[in-house]
Protein backbone atom coordinates (compact mmCIF):
# COMPACT_ATOMS: atom_id res chain seq x y z
CA UNK A 1 0.00 0.00 0.00
CA UNK A 2 1.30 3.43 -0.88
CA UNK A 3 1.71 5.79 2.03
CA UNK A 4 -1.06 8.25 1.12
CA UNK A 5 -3.52 6.34 -1.02
CA UNK A 6 -7.19 6.55 -0.09
CA UNK A 7 -8.00 4.25 2.83
CA UNK A 8 -11.01 1.91 3.05
CA UNK A 9 -14.33 3.38 4.19
CA UNK A 10 -15.23 3.14 7.86
CA UNK A 11 -18.60 3.61 9.47
CA UNK A 12 -19.65 6.63 11.48
CA UNK A 13 -19.84 4.28 14.48
CA UNK A 14 -16.14 3.44 13.93
CA UNK A 15 -15.34 7.16 14.06
CA UNK A 16 -17.34 7.57 17.27
CA UNK A 17 -15.11 4.95 18.93
CA UNK A 18 -12.14 7.34 18.71
CA UNK A 19 -11.84 9.67 21.70
CA UNK A 20 -10.04 12.72 20.29
CA UNK A 21 -9.62 15.54 22.82
CA UNK A 22 -8.02 18.94 23.15
CA UNK A 23 -5.18 19.17 25.65
CA UNK A 24 -2.71 21.80 26.76
CA UNK A 25 1.00 20.92 26.61
CA UNK A 26 2.47 21.36 30.11
CA UNK A 27 5.98 19.99 29.52
CA UNK A 28 8.05 19.18 26.44
CA UNK A 29 11.60 17.85 26.25
CA UNK A 30 13.79 16.41 23.49
CA UNK A 31 13.63 12.62 23.07
CA UNK A 32 17.02 11.67 21.57
CA UNK A 33 16.54 7.96 22.39
CA UNK A 34 13.66 7.65 19.90
CA UNK A 35 14.46 6.02 16.55
CA UNK A 36 13.04 9.04 14.69
CA UNK A 37 13.46 12.63 15.94
CA UNK A 38 10.78 13.24 18.58
CA UNK A 39 9.74 15.29 21.58
CA UNK A 40 8.33 13.88 24.85
CA UNK A 41 5.27 15.87 25.89
CA UNK A 42 2.95 15.87 28.87
CA UNK A 43 -0.53 17.10 27.97
CA UNK A 44 -3.25 18.22 30.39
CA UNK A 45 -6.70 17.17 29.17
CA UNK A 46 -8.54 18.40 32.27
CA UNK A 47 -11.00 16.26 34.21
CA UNK A 48 -11.46 13.34 34.11
CA UNK A 49 -8.33 12.43 32.07
CA UNK A 50 -5.72 14.65 33.69
CA UNK A 51 -2.15 14.74 32.38
CA UNK A 52 -1.09 12.09 29.83
CA UNK A 53 2.21 11.58 27.98
CA UNK A 54 3.17 11.20 24.35
CA UNK A 55 6.17 10.91 22.09
CA UNK A 56 5.51 13.19 19.12
CA UNK A 57 7.54 13.43 15.91
CA UNK A 58 7.28 17.20 15.66
CA UNK A 59 10.89 18.33 15.56
CA UNK A 60 10.84 19.85 12.07
CA UNK A 61 8.56 22.77 12.91
CA UNK A 62 8.39 22.82 16.71
CA UNK A 63 10.86 23.11 19.55
CA UNK A 64 10.00 21.82 23.02
CA UNK A 65 9.78 25.41 24.29
CA UNK A 66 7.36 26.42 21.52
CA UNK A 67 4.99 23.57 22.43
CA UNK A 68 4.60 24.37 26.14
CA UNK A 69 1.30 26.13 26.71
CA UNK A 70 -0.09 25.30 23.28
CA UNK A 71 -3.25 23.30 22.64
CA UNK A 72 -3.14 20.09 20.60
CA UNK A 73 -5.54 17.36 19.53
CA UNK A 74 -4.82 13.77 20.52
CA UNK A 75 -6.42 10.33 20.45
CA UNK A 76 -6.70 9.44 24.13
CA UNK A 77 -8.19 5.94 23.96
CA UNK A 78 -5.46 3.97 22.20
CA UNK A 79 -3.52 1.53 24.40
CA UNK A 80 -0.14 2.88 25.59
CA UNK A 81 2.79 2.25 23.25
CA UNK A 82 6.42 1.74 24.35
CA UNK A 83 8.87 3.92 22.44
CA UNK A 84 12.52 3.56 23.45
CA UNK A 85 11.46 2.60 26.99
CA UNK A 86 8.93 5.48 27.24
CA UNK A 87 5.20 4.81 27.63
CA UNK A 88 3.35 6.98 25.10
CA UNK A 89 -0.26 7.16 26.31
CA UNK A 90 -1.86 9.31 23.59
CA UNK A 91 -1.40 9.96 19.88
CA UNK A 92 -0.90 13.65 19.09
CA UNK A 93 -2.52 14.46 15.74
CA UNK A 94 -0.70 16.16 12.89
CA UNK A 95 -0.84 16.54 9.15
CA UNK A 96 1.98 14.69 7.35
CA UNK A 97 3.56 16.01 4.16
CA UNK A 98 3.10 13.24 1.54
CA UNK A 99 6.41 14.21 -0.10
CA UNK A 100 8.34 14.22 3.19
CA UNK A 101 6.88 12.10 6.05
CA UNK A 102 9.27 13.76 8.53
CA UNK A 103 7.40 17.04 8.10
CA UNK A 104 4.44 17.13 10.48
CA UNK A 105 2.17 20.10 11.22
CA UNK A 106 -0.03 19.96 14.32
CA UNK A 107 -3.82 19.85 14.18
CA UNK A 108 -5.10 22.42 16.67
CA UNK A 109 -8.34 24.15 17.63
CA UNK A 110 -8.61 27.72 16.38
CA UNK A 111 -10.03 29.00 19.69
CA UNK A 112 -8.49 28.91 23.16
CA UNK A 113 -10.29 27.54 26.18
CA UNK A 114 -11.35 24.19 24.70
CA UNK A 115 -9.20 21.94 26.92
CA UNK A 116 -10.87 18.56 27.39
CA UNK A 117 -13.37 19.09 24.60
CA UNK A 118 -14.00 16.11 22.34
CA UNK A 119 -13.77 16.16 18.55
CA UNK A 120 -17.15 15.32 17.02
Amino acid sequence: MERFERLPEVTFEDFLELDIRVGSVVTAVPFPEARRPAIKVEIDFGDPLGVLRSSAQLTRHYSPASLVGSEVLAVVNFPPRRIAGFSSQVLVLGMVNPEDPGEVVLVRPDREGTKGWRLA
